[in-house]
C-alpha cells in the first residue's frame, strides 16, 4: 500500500463527501487523519480576539480519517492506484 502524503490526490469512500476528489493540505500521522482542501467543511463558533474583534462564525476544514480515503494516480487521472 502506497502512503498517503501532503500535495497528494485522493477520493473520499465514505461520509457526507463520498465521491469527491481533493488534495491533501496535512496529514497527523499518529492519529491516522488528514486534512483535504475544501472538504469536510466544519463551522466553529469564536470569540472576539485583538485580531477579530467581532468574533463571529469561522468554517474551516476538519480531518478525515485516512481508512476513508484513497489515493489516486498521479500518471493517470481519475484512476486509483
Amino acid at each position: 500500500m502506497k502512503r498517503i502524503k501532503k500535495e497528494d490526490k485522493v477520493l473520499v469512500l465514505s461520509g457526507n463527501n463520498k465521491g469527491t476528489e481533493g488534495i491533501i493540505v496535512k496529514v497527523f500521522s499518529k492519529k491516522d487523519k488528514a486534512i483535504i482542501r475544501g472538504i469536510n467543511m466544519i463551522k466553529r463558533h469564536t470569540k472576539p480576539t485583538p485580531r477579530k474583534p467581532k468574533g463571529g462564525i469561522v468554517e474551516k476544514e476538519a480531518p478525515i480519517h485516512l481508512s476513508n480515503l484513497k489515493k489516486l494516480n498521479k500518471n493517470e487521472n481519475e484512476l486509483p492506484i
